[in-house]
């Protein structure tokens, strides 16, 4: 019986630990989507008239003042563009491409990433524009 009193417990309780690992996961789930969304800074060029399009329903690249080019928040290399917008067509055939490009990049980047664009199957394009306040209810 002496000997069962002296017998020290060396197991590990690993159920707190993996309580708030789940936790963590559980906030790291919920808090990325809202990081990822919007974060591009495009100053986009100014018109007096624009056709509305529901965001959900395109597909949006845009291209910032330095010339890095995104595709729905995801920035991409060059040479992954058109190989990313393909897969991108291929799940939503019917969506638009609506190309968001800063008004201060040169024009031959907006239309280098047509291209690829093209090249990739895609028929329907759009250039996102910022229409100016008071032209907004003219």
């Amino acid at each position: 019986m002496s000997d069962k009193k002296k017998r020290v417990v060396a197991d590990i309780n690993i159920t707190p630990f993996t309580d708030v690992v789940l936790v963590l996961l559980i906030i790291f789930m919920i808090t990325t989507p809202m990081l990822s969304q919007h974060q591009i800074k495009v100053n986009l060029p100014e018109a007096a008239e624009t056709t509305e399009t529901s965001e959900d329903k395109i597909i949006e690249v845009s291209i910032d003042k330095d010339g890095f080019v995104y595709i729905d928040g995801t920035q991409f290399h060059d040479e992954y563009i058109e190989q990313t917008i393909k897969d991108m067509i291929t799940k939503y055939p019917d969506r638009p491409v609506v190309i968001k490009g800063d008004k201060e990049i040169k024009y031959d980047l907006v239309v280098k990433v047509m291209d690829k664009a093209k090249k990739a199957g895609v028929s329907k394009f759009g250039l996102a524009i910022d229409v100016p306040n008071n032209k907004k209810n003219s």
